[in-house]
């Protein structure tokens, strides 16, 4: 009975009346039959019957008929949970990354871009109840992938991101990305609409002013968190390619402009936040994954199988057997 359950436990404490029975039985035994004082017994020396050693079992089956209506009176029961997880505030989020050149710097390990998809694939596993999409961007932006619910499908467009300056114009073009990241969410019906922005450079290219970017994003009621990412200081940066393919890398300055993200993320109601390393990257996501929580309702439903029955019809079995060896093999006895 380990996966049973008892509704009303307390009835237990009824076994402590069996002893008081087993107590009042014996005290009373030798008043249930007629007794005869005479001088000796030798004439009537004989061995009792079997039906008088077995008289005893009535008693017996009376208590074990009352431990069974104990034991039906706790209610013993099984339970099956089966559990409905509904979702009542859904949040869709659209990751727009820059993927200019300048992401392949080595400041963070083993670079920019490649720190920036490990993080942002444990970020989709970490929203398993939201629509995410990606925006990638350079001078120019596309969606790879639109906003949806197939984790997977977002998190294999995240790991072919690369740098390809014969898909997208080289440069760093933030209003573009944005704007972009803006047309995939603004016919959105979820409560709450978000963008994660992040670049690592100054706005260079494209034909879409960032702030008039932001100002839609306002409009459209869209949140942006916009992250800069870069060490303080200088780093690795590729400045060419060799004929094979190769990058060659140069100490170079690091300029990011934090004053146009920190505007963007205040226009939005969002926040900015700077990625100085692989964990301060790591953190930043951690930290958007829990200011963007989604409300879940989970609704459990408990199916009972009552076991008590059982019970029951085995002490009115035995009420029964001890009645009727009662009023008849043993009705002499009594």
């Amino acid at each position: 009975m380990g996966d049973v359950t008892f509704l009303h436990p307390q009835m237990f404490w009824l076994f402590l009346l069996l002893p008081a029975a087993i107590g009042w039985y014996i005290w009373k035994r030798k008043q249930q039959t007629a007794t005869l004082t005479i001088s000796t017994l030798n004439g009537f020396k004989a061995a009792p019957s079997l039906l008088a050693k077995l008289k005893p079992a009535l008693f017996v089956l009376r208590l074990l008929a009352l431990s069974a209506m104990i034991v039906a009176l706790a209610r013993p029961r099984s339970v099956d949970v089966s559990s409905k997880i509904r979702t009542t505030r859904g949040i869709d989020i659209v990751m727009a990354m820059d993927v200019s050149g300048s992401m392949l710097a080595k400041d963070l390990k083993p670079n920019r871009l490649e720190a920036l998809k490990d993080v942002a694939a444990t970020f989709v596993d970490n929203r398993p109840n939201d629509r995410i999409g990606l925006v990638v961007y350079a001078g120019e932006s596309y969606t790879k992938t639109p906003v949806t619910s197939d984790k997977e499908l977002v998190k294999q467009a995240i790991q072919s991101v690369k740098y390809d300056d014969t898909v997208l114009q080289d440069g760093t073009g933030i209003g573009v990305g944005l704007a972009t990241a803006i047309n995939r969410l603004k016919e959105s019906k979820a409560k709450s609409k978000v963008i994660i922005l992040l670049t690592d450079g100054v706005n260079n290219a494209g034909f879409i002013d960032p702030r008039m970017a932001a100002e839609i994003a306002k409009e459209y009621d869209i949140k942006v968190y916009t992250i800069g990412i870069g060490t303080n200081g200088n780093a690795m940066f590729p400045y060419a390619k060799t004929d094979d393919g190769r990058f060659l890398y140069q100490m170079m300055k690091v300029e990011i402009d934090e004053s146009l993200m920190k505007e963007i993320a205040k226009t939005t109601d969002g926040q900015y936040f700077r990625a100085t390393s692989n964990s301060k990257l790591k953190a930043i996501y951690d930290e958007i994954n829990k200011l963007e929580t989604t409300e879940i309702n989970e609704e459990k439903f408990y199916n009972y199988d009552e076991k008590y029955r059982p019970w029951v019809l085995a002490a009115l079995g035995l009420l029964l057997a001890e009645v009727l060896l009662r009023k008849t093999v043993y009705r002499s006895f009594i």
